[in-house]
Parts: structure tokens; C-alpha cells; sequence
């Protein structure tokens, strides 16, 4: 498992019956988390006074419960600042378990000895563009959301990367690929982490477990004859380690040689001092 432990602004304080408790910089946080299927008992004292308690729904989705939690506020990741704020089924705009992805192809990136074209699809508020820009990549983010693009920038001036050499696009990440393809475009990395289910711009249909494969396959036509890294993130069941190990397996590693590995990703819970698993990726390098 790759364990995002390097950070100083966010940490999982506990974890107990279907939900976790989070410090996200100032404020403490009480979130839903399917993982969590055990009962430890609520001893920790921020479990009775967060600043904010999302309350999952039996009918789905669900709704914020607030007690002093300010509309926007920021944590910091080495040199990166994002600007976080509660909206839509309990996110606050960033997935701090990608840290452990962001360090291991920001090393990557700044050993190349060159300039590393990246390309970053489904790219939400843009933790892994500002981590790729800030390691000194030329970064395309894509993502069909304008609210999405327009987070991302605001996360890029707040961590000083404001002329950093990043083009923002509000597009279908297929349609988009399908361009770069026609247009003669390559790209020495690719990091993608689609939806499980999701509509594009004008209405595209992208349901993970059709799609994903077939969107990797299409990838391929737009990367450098060495690619430096592939990345692929899930949060869907059916996409554990094993699946995506042997479609990258399939897709790259037979037209570019280079290896894969694949594994949970997760982070640190600070009372039990155990690992709560948040999802999978896929790393493909050429070497």
C-alpha cells in the first residue's frame, strides 16, 4: 500500500462506524467512508464538537450539517496551498491519499534531465497539476467542469504557480484525446482519474467499468515513444489493484516495454495508528 504520511495540515484523527474524523488544517471534519465497517467507540473528544458533520442519507446522497466552519478556507502540502470548501456529497475538494502519487511522479518529473509534457485527465481542483507543475512539468488539465478549472486556478495562485506553464481546459477528456490524436500532439506522462460515472459537456455518457479500458488504449496514440509515467486512479470497487495491473499490463507495457505496479492507496489514522484504505492506482513507467 502507498501511504500519504507527509502530511502536516490534514490528518485522520479516527475512525469509527461508517465514518471518519478529519483535521483539515484549523477545523475538524466528520465524513462518511464506506471503508469503515468497524465500531472502535467515539473517545477522541473532536467526535462531539467538529466544525462541520456530513450526514449520509438512506435515500442517497445526503446534506452538511454546519456548526463553525468559515464558506472557504486553505491547507498547505510542501509548497502547495489549496483552498477548500464544502459542497456536493461530502467533498471539500481534495483527495489528500493522492499525496503518495503527487511524490512518487514529482521525483520522476525532476530527475528527467528535460522537459516533461504531462498530461492530466478528469483533473478536478488540480492537486496532481500543481504537483507536476510545481516539480517543473509543462502541464495540459482537463476537466468538464468550468467550476472545476476555474478551483484549480485559484489553488494555482495560491501556491505561487499563477505563470507556471499550465493550459486550462474545460472539455470531454475522450473528446479531447481524440483531438490530440488527430492534431499530432504527444505527451511524456499521462494521469487520469475518471469518475465512476459521469456526463461531459454536452451530455457524454461515461460509465468506468465500459469505458475505462478503452480510453487507456486511446491514450497510448498520444504519448512519447518513452513515456515517463501512466497513472490511473480508482475509487470504484470493481477496480482493484489486480484490474488495473492487468489492463496498464496490457495496454502499455506490450507497446512500451516498462513495468507496472498497482496497490491501494491510503492514509494514516492517527488513534489506532493503522492504514485506512481510500482507493487504488496503477503506475506504469518506462524504466
Amino acid at each position: 500500500m502507498w501511504v500519504a504520511d507527509k502530511w502536516t495540515d490534514y490528518e485522520v484523527i479516527d475512525t469509527d462506524g461508517g465514518e471518519k474524523l478529519e483535521r483539515w488544517g484549523d477545523y475538524l471534519l466528520i465524513r462518511p467512508d464506506p471503508q469503515v465497517i468497524w465500531e472502535t467507540g467515539r473517545n477522541k473528544p473532536g467526535w462531539k464538537k467538529p466544525n462541520a458533520h456530513y450526514h449520509r442519507s438512506s435515500k442517497g446522497g445526503g446534506e452538511w450539517e454546519f456548526f463553525d466552519l468559515p464558506d472557504q478556507w486553505s491547507i498547505a502540502y510542501g509548497s502547495l496551498t489549496f483552498n477548500l470548501k464544502p459542497f456536493s456529497f461530502k467533498h471539500t475538494g481534495l483527495f489528500p491519499e493522492q499525496a503518495a502519487n503527487w511524490d512518487w511522479f514529482s521525483e520522476l518529473i525532476r530527475n528527467a534531465k528535460k522537459t516533461v509534457r504531462v498530461l492530466n485527465l478528469f483533473a478536478y481542483t488540480g492537486g496532481a497539476t500543481l504537483a507536476a507543475a510545481g516539480a517543473g512539468a509543462h502541464v495540459t488539465h482537463v476537466d468538464a467542469s468550468k467550476g472545476m478549472v476555474t478551483w484549480a486556478k485559484e489553488n494555482a495562485i495560491s501556491s505561487g504557480l499563477k505563470d507556471a506553464p499550465v493550459r486550462w481546459l474545460v472539455d470531454d477528456c475522450v473528446k479531447f484525446v481524440e483531438r490530440e490524436i488527430r492534431r499530432g500532439n504527444k505527451y511524456d506522462a499521462i494521469i487520469m482519474d475518471p469518475p465512476s460515472y459521469g456526463r461531459g459537456p454536452k451530455g457524454e455518457i461515461w460509465k468506468i467499468e465500459d469505458s475505462i479500458y478503452p480510453f487507456i488504449e486511446l491514450c497510448t496514440q498520444i504519448l512519447a515513444d518513452r513515456p515517463l509515467f501512466f497513472l490511473v486512479n480508482s475509487y470504484t470497487t470493481g477496480l482493484q489493484p489486480a484490474v488495473l495491473s492487468y489492463m496498464m499490463n496490457t495496454a502499455l507495457v506490450k507497446k512500451f516495454g516498462g513495468f507496472v505496479e498497482a496497490g491501494e492507496i491510503g492514509l494514516p489514522v492517527t488513534s489506532s495508528g493503522l492504514i485506512l484504505p481510500c482507493g487504488a492506482s496503477g503506475r506504469y513507467c518506462s524504466s
